[in-house]
């Protein structure tokens, strides 16, 4: 399968955005991710399949929009799946805590590291908002886009 790529300058840096031929988003991620996507050789630029995700992250990062409506499709375990549909469920402005995520998902509290690896391994920076994760005392902890990003996130939503 060909897979599409594009960049999209933001705020918090250039953003790489992957989707598949029928434009659902596969990635989005930053330089220096950890587990962030690189180009590949077999992967074909083409800004054509990304123009919906580039208008609703100018508007996000304008300001002007506080829920994306992008086709996504990321592939994981079920476990991760379930952790990441949680994830698109806290709104903009809000956070939320590992431990609470966990309890959405049915995880007991042994399970919040697991939790923490699922949030760590979201391929959709942003549009699928694990920035708006937090540690249970408030800490900005773990961000696979860095911290000042998650920051600067949390800043342009209000949070901080």
């Amino acid at each position: 399968m060909t897979l599409y790529w594009t960049t999209v300058e933001s705020p918090v840096g250039p953003l790489l955005l992957t989707a598949e031929p029928g434009g659902a988003l596969t990635s989005l991620s930053v330089p220096g991710q950890k587990n962030g996507q690189i180009v590949q050789a077999s992967w074909r630029r083409d800004p054509g399949p990304f123009r919906a995700a580039q208008e609703q992250l100018d508007a996000y990062f304008a300001g002007e929009l506080k829920e994306f409506r992008l086709e996504l499709r990321a592939e994981g375990t079920a476990f991760r799946e379930r952790v990441w549909a949680a994830l698109d469920d806290v709104p903009y402005g809000a956070t939320v805590t590992y431990g609470e995520i966990a309890a959405r998902v049915g995880a007991s509290r042994a399970a919040v590291r697991a939790v923490g690896g699922a949030i760590g391994a979201n391929p959709l920076l942003i549009v699928r908002p694990c920035h708006r994760v937090i540690g249970a005392d408030g800490s900005m902890t773990g961000y696979a886009g860095g911290l000042e990003r998650k920051t600067a996130l949390l800043t342009l939503e209000g949070v901080l």
